[in-house]
């Protein structure tokens, strides 16, 4: 990365130093707790950490919270932050008595059953990717920072026996891009509304340096797993450099004849992102950069169609973790993609005058689209990228399948195109229930941030994440996850569970892009059973802005701002 313009840092330091120098474009802000949940052993004063005290130690102790551990009980507090937040805390201490140093153990946790646990055991839980349970070594009269994951919560144990801990405060240091939300959206459902704020936070705390999959664990680029993160980042933000830069970074990570992320589906993913963020941008300069490597990558793949117009691209073959063990869906799902990234490649050709990449692009389509999967599992996720991609018909795959036992069987990755393609059957009504049950399902368990992985048959007898499990009902952190995300190593914020917030401005609104940069966008909205509803989209000219009313006699009224450069039809 390269230092920020009107930097001053050349004042100080000669310039190889400075040649070696990376700008980190985010800011920190710290936030008070808002409860402590639970407390055992001697403490006292607990609520003292509750109040929005400065982010300074001073020489004398006053009116702190007090630990004090025995051989018989250990002193222990646990945190509630309120949300879900990328950071870490900052200890205020004092040390009474005669020792200058104490120490602690702390645990951060995405829910509180797992700032509760101990590492490993039945319920996973891990330091993995990010270390979120250490003892921490705390002197008198210090500001400790400690930790850099993803939490709402965290458990401080005074492990020194016979030691007053006496603390100023804990205060949560909020890691993330200040960055504004352009986009919006609002309707007559708060709770639809609620669930696009959380969708574009979800994201937003996965907008470090580079896009994550998540906070706590994969702080990772996953290509693969990022197009509903970028879908979301254009919806809410624009542009922003993350998005070029991780695209970059996973390309210059990966030599041809390689795939990105070890999968070849990923590279697929890669070239559907770089047309989608062209044609928001319109960034031609960007574009023309990833060419030598484009040209190359889509040449590798177009080998991989055999005489049929299969897909034959090689193991490890992937589509999401729930269809990781049924090929039918994963053959399906990979045969739909194969189209969608060379549909995007075509495109992307004709944008830079390659015009015998774009015939070549024709010739491959033409063979793809000819071959028709024999089923798709019975996997929604597989049958909707077919959809998407032209190979099997929306309204006879919504009503044989995807309208079929509601809100189960989406994942939180696929549940986007699960969306999409029921949407492209006409059926936003069936799309705001699987939203409301799905997603929302997650928000009545106490989430602040969408998870990597959920089931509807989770939320029977449930406990919410945000208190400790009471008897008789059900750890949903500790106790469910499987494949990579078993129990607590399971995420609780993770980009690509972001879906409905895309396609709320996507489809409710009915904002479609229709030329590179914003340039013409199209207006059609689809209400469902809403009686109104309104947001703004980000262009590179600046946000247009709709609302769209139902009248009595089922007509639908828009009111559309748009910049004079962006041209807007019905």
């Amino acid at each position: 990365m390269e230092m920020k313009n009107g930097s001053h840092i050349a004042d100080v330091f000669d310039e190889q130093i400075c040649e070696k120098m990376e700008a980190d474009d985010r800011k920190r802000f710290y936030i008070a707790p808002q409860k402590v949940l639970w407390q055992s052993g001697s403490v006292t004063n607990s609520q003292a950490l509750v109040e929005n005290r400065a982010a300074q130690i001073t020489v004398e102790p006053k009116d702190g919270c007090v630990l004090h551990s025995t051989a018989e009980n250990c002193a222990s507090v646990l945190l509630d932050f309120g949300a879900e937040i990328h950071g870490g805390i900052k200890i205020f201490t004092w040390l009474a008595g005669s020792k200058h140093h104490a120490n602690v153990r702390v645990r951060f946790g995405e829910s509180a059953m797992e700032a509760m646990s101990e590492l490993g055991g039945e319920q996973n839980a891990t330091n993995d990717h990010a270390v979120r349970d250490m003892v921490v070594d705390l002197p008198d009269m210090s500001m400790i920072s400690v930790g850099e994951t993803g939490f709402r919560f965290v458990r401080i144990d005074l492990l020194d026996q016979d030691q007053d801990l006496v603390l100023k405060g804990v205060k949560g240091v909020l890691v993330y891009m200040d960055l504004p939300y352009v986009g919006s959206f609002r309707c007559n459902d708060e709770l639809l509304n609620r669930i696009w704020k959380t969708g574009a936070y979800t994201v937003h705390l996965n907008m470090q340096n580079y896009i994550w999959d998540g906070i706590k664990r994969d702080r990772l680029v996953w290509i693969g797993d990022m197009h509903p993160e970028t879908s979301t980042i254009q919806a809410v933000f624009g542009q922003n450099e993350a998005v070029p830069r991780s695209l970059d970074f996973v390309r210059e990570g990966t030599p041809l004849p390689n795939w990105m992320n070890g999968y070849p589906s990923y590279s697929m993913w890669w070239m559907i992102i770089q047309h989608d963020w062209y044609v928001h941008t319109g960034d031609m300069e960007f574009l023309k950069r990833q060419m030598p490597y484009y040209k190359g990558l889509y040449q590798q793949l177009s080998t991989f169609i055999d005489e049929s117009g299969k897909d034959c691209t090689p193991e490890p073959r992937f589509v999401d973790w729930p269809t990781a063990d049924n090929k039918e869906a994963i053959d399906a799902g990979l045969q739909a993609l194969h189209v969608m990234a060379t549909r995007s490649a075509k495109r992307l050709f004709e944008a830079c005058g390659e015009a015998e990449l774009a015939k070549q692009c024709e010739a491959d389509l033409e063979k793809l689209m000819k071959f028709r999967p024999a089923g798709y599992g019975g996997a929604k996720q597989a049958l909707s990228l077919m959809v998407l991609a032209g190979l099997a018909s929306a309204s006879e795959a919504n009503e044989a399948c995807l309208s079929q036992n509601g809100a189960h069987s989406i994942s939180t990755f696929m549940g986007y195109y699960i969306l999409r393609a029921r949407a492209a059957a006409g059926d936003i009504e069936g799309c705001l229930e699987n939203i409301r049950d799905y997603w929302g399902g997650m928000l009545s368990l106490g989430a602040t941030t969408f998870w990597e992985d959920f089931d509807i048959d989770w939320l029977e007898n449930a406990a919410r994440i945000d208190e400790l499990t009471p008897a008789g009902k059900v750890n949903v952190h500790g106790a469910y996850g499987k494949y990579c995300y078993i129990g607590y190593r399971h995420s609780l914020c993770h980009g690509w569970s972001s879906g409905p917030t895309p396609w709320m401005q996507e489809t409710i609104l009915g904002v479609e892009v229709l030329e590179p940069g914003c340039r013409k966008i199209r207006v059609t909205p689809r209400l469902g059973s809403l009686e109104w509803a309104e947001g703004s989209f980000p262009t590179p000219y600046g946000p247009v802005f709709v609302r769209h009313e139902k009248k009595a006699d089922g007509s639908v009224e828009s009111d559309i701002k748009a910049p004079d450069e962006v041209e807007v039809v019905r």
